[in-house]
């Protein structure tokens, strides 16, 4: 039990900054985002 209790904490870690890392793959754009660059730009 104290094992878990030790890598847990760890394991949750490294599942969020893989979310966060891998968010863009799996989330596609906001179409306002681009809309936004575009204008930006000049576009």
């Amino acid at each position: 039990m104290a094992l878990i209790a030790v890598l847990l904490p760890f394991l949750m870690l490294g599942v969020v900054l893989a979310l966060g890392r891998y968010e863009e793959l799996l989330l596609p754009k906001e179409p306002d985002e681009d809309r936004q660059e575009g204008a930006a730009l000049g576009h």
